[in-house]
């Protein structure tokens, strides 16, 4: 079996990585990949462009691919499921239609509203003065989310109202997000802990993939701005079996069903973003059409069904057929950045010390293999990941391999997992 995967980030390279491991699957192809997935037994990068489907629909006919997976969300949203199937190609991967969901904020808020699936009030403006007065009448703090996609960065959680304003005024004057940011989405700040639930639809049927958390802000104990993730475990201990079951029968089944009745059949993975309230309530912050980055690196690490079984099942609209079983132990990940990021930062600078981890996986994301030099080549350089007996022993092994690897302007948290750390020491 030859499976296809769209992207270069960790998301990518720990999706290849563990449908590598099929006895199935003779070949991994990625594209475009990165440096790491240019080194890795049974995968192989392909130098064609995400968003390149006739390219991508082209080289999956010649290479006879019978499964290809998408990473990234822009072509998620701009249809790649449709080229594939005009194609006659199997790809997992939901509509445009469905990809809505993370495409515009609008979008996803106004179907929570109407399938009366719990989220925070909100509005839509695309009028700076309405939208700052709705932001006033909120109180503080308040959210405020570019419509479109930002890459993970289109969030500003503002805690005074000038803040607010100003976060209004980047997105729909400033051009801060390009056309991400030509409406915006205001609304109320909701208190708990986040978790990340993830699941693989076939259209009808779902199973859940291990709970996990990621963290987000830049700097330790969550401050500063937002990122595309800085590292993130699983399980999520504040996601008890009665909470993951809540979450199943009132978010994502009545998800589902709403997008049916709409017309709309899902199949692929689904991702919501969830606040945990103080008595196990969830509501939905945000919806992907993907799976997380870096929330996948410690689930693939976890998994331990045949990936590329069951996503051939999903896409084959047979999902109650498999089952998912993951590992009893927990997984940790985090995220070594380019100084800067999520600002500018530089790249280019090479990378050493891989060779001296231990008892840790090392996935890359902005990282490139140039004359058999690897170097950075994006904010998010690699991922380190490792499992343990708990939650602080798979955290002891992941820092202590972090410590091999050096790249100039090399930044990472120190804290991924408190959370997780301090219930398990109740």
């Amino acid at each position: 079996m030859k499976i296809l995967v769209v992207g270069a980030g960790g998301r990518e390279h720990a999706l290849a990585w563990k449908f590598a491991q099929s006895e199935r699957v003779s070949v991994v192809y990625v594209a475009p990949g990165n440096g790491g997935t240019a080194m890795a037994p049974k995968l192989e990068n392909v130098d064609i462009d995400p968003m390149d489907f006739d390219a991508l629909c082209t080289f999956a006919k010649a290479r006879e691919i019978e499964l290809t997976v998408v990473g990234p969300e822009g072509p998620l949203v701009a249809g790649i499921q449709a080229a594939f199937a005009r194609c006659g190609l199997a790809c997992l991967a939901p509509s445009a239609d469905a990809a809505q969901l993370e495409g515009s904020k609008t979008f996803s808020k106004e179907f929570l509203a109407r399938h009366n699936i719990p989220t925070a009030r909100f509005s839509s403006f695309t009028d700076p003065r309405a939208a700052k007065t709705f932001a006033q009448e909120l109180g503080l703090p308040v959210v405020i989310k570019a419509d479109g996609l930002a890459a993970g960065k289109g969030v500003v959680v503002a805690q005074s109202l000038e803040a607010a304003e100003a976060a209004i005024d980047d997105m729909l004057l400033g051009n801060a997000f390009g056309r991400a940011g030509a409406r915006v989405v205001v609304e109320a700040f909701l208190v708990g802990e986040e978790a990340s639930f993830i699941v693989l639809a076939d259209g009808t049927d779902f199973h859940a993939f291990a709970t996990s958390q990621d963290h987000k802000a830049i700097f330790n104990g969550d401050q500063g701005p937002n990122t595309g993730g800085m590292g993130a475990y699983s399980p999520a201990p504040v996601v008890t079996e009665a909470v993951s079951k809540h979450i199943c029968e009132h978010i994502i089944a009545p998800t589902l069903q709403g997008l049916l009745s709409e017309g709309i059949h899902y199949t692929g993975f689904l991702y919501a973003g969830l606040m945990i309230d103080a008595l196990g309530a969830p509501s939905v912050i945000e919806f992907n059409c993907r799976f997380g980055d870096p929330e996948t690196q410690p689930i693939m690490m976890r998994l331990e069904s045949d990936l590329a079984e069951v996503c051939l099942a999903a896409v084959e609209h047979r999902l109650a057929e498999e089952t998912l079983v993951f590992s009893s132990k927990a997984a940790l990940a985090v995220v070594l950045a380019s100084a800067g990021y999520p600002g500018d930062y530089d790249v280019g600078a090479p990378i050493s010390g891989l060779n001296e981890v231990q008892d840790a996986v090392v996935f890359h994301a902005g990282t490139r293999l140039l004359d058999g030099i690897l170097a950075t080549s994006g904010g998010r350089v690699l991922t380190v990941a490792a499992t343990g007996d708990s939650v602080l022993q798979a955290q002891r092994l992941v820092y202590q391999a972090v410590k091999a690897i050096q790249f100039k302007g090399q930044y990472h948290r120190d804290d991924i997992g408190y959370r997780a750390i301090e219930r398990e020491a109740r």
